[in-house]
């Protein structure tokens, strides 16, 4: 048995991450979100050694194009199913992005699935979004959780993210980037608002009051280009961590990052 997971891509001009379970031929590989378009999806995927025909469908988290942009088009050109909530559905169609012929599965947010030997666990979130998920994925031995659009912790939130052996998890921005930076007014405010997108500061904060025995990954991610620097980011979560700074990983724009395995008995 193996647990593994990478990303093609995070940040404003697209999110797209793949995890893949299983052994002996019966593997199920789905991609999280998608964001980037349909050739260059394809073209990051051939960088980790994958193709479309290889994957089982799509976890969509909410309706923003960078999460859920270009998901019907791929879904539609390589025949996947995608999984997302009623609102996000909503969301999409009211933007004139219906799915057309897409296999589309409606979740719940509170009700965990199972996607051939991937159990899937979508939790709810406050974003500005019309229902927005995030993700906690599981084969029965390890849980992989994804926290990537958040305006600010819950206690609900760190209950399901607690006891995860790795960690995707939102650094957006530095506060004094932001508030400093070029942005708007009404942006900014956006950005820091309660739900908008969380700070190195409040990422720091979210993963030190979580039970963090059992992780073996954690990374950096959806920073902003304009709002945040790498160092940042990794010092922050290294500080909850009680680690290194280069310990932690950061999931890029161009790059993502590559595939991390999850291993017994670390």
């Amino acid at each position: 048995m193996s647990f593994r997971f990478a990303a093609l891509g995070s940040g404003s001009k697209g999110n797209c991450l793949v995890a893949e379970a299983g052994a002996h031929g019966t593997i199920t590989r789905v991609l999280l979100d998608c964001g980037l378009a349909p050739r260059e999806t394809e073209r990051r995927l051939a960088r980790l050694g994958l193709a479309p025909a290889d994957l089982q469908g799509i976890l969509i988290t909410h309706e923003h194009d960078d999460h859920a942009g270009q998901a019907y088009p791929f879904a539609q050109k390589h025949g996947l199913p995608v999984w997302l909530t009623y609102g996000t559905q909503a969301a999409l169609a009211a933007a004139g992005k219906p799915p057309g012929d897409v296999r589309t599965r409606t979740i719940d947010g509170r009700n965990a699935f199972a996607i051939d030997g991937l159990q899937v666990q979508p939790y709810t979130v406050p974003h500005d979004a019309r229902e927005p998920v995030q993700y906690v994925l599981s084969d029965g031995a390890f849980r992989l959780g994804v926290l990537t659009d958040i305006g600010a912790s819950t206690a609900h939130v760190e209950a399901t993210l607690s006891g995860c052996d790795a960690l995707v998890l939102e650094t957006n921005h530095d506060a004094d980037l932001l508030w400093g930076g070029d942005y708007p007014k009404w942006l900014k405010e956006r950005i820091a608002g309660p739900f908008g997108h969380l700070s190195n500061g409040q990422a720091e904060a979210l993963l030190a009051a979580l039970d963090r025995s059992r992780l073996q990954h954690v990374i950096a991610a959806h920073l902003s280009q304009q709002n945040n620097q790498s160092a940042l980011a990794r010092a922050a979560l290294a500080r909850a961590m009680g680690c290194a700074a280069d310990w932690i990983g950061v999931s890029t724009q161009e790059d993502g990052f590559d595939w991390r395995e999850l291993k017994q008995g670390r």
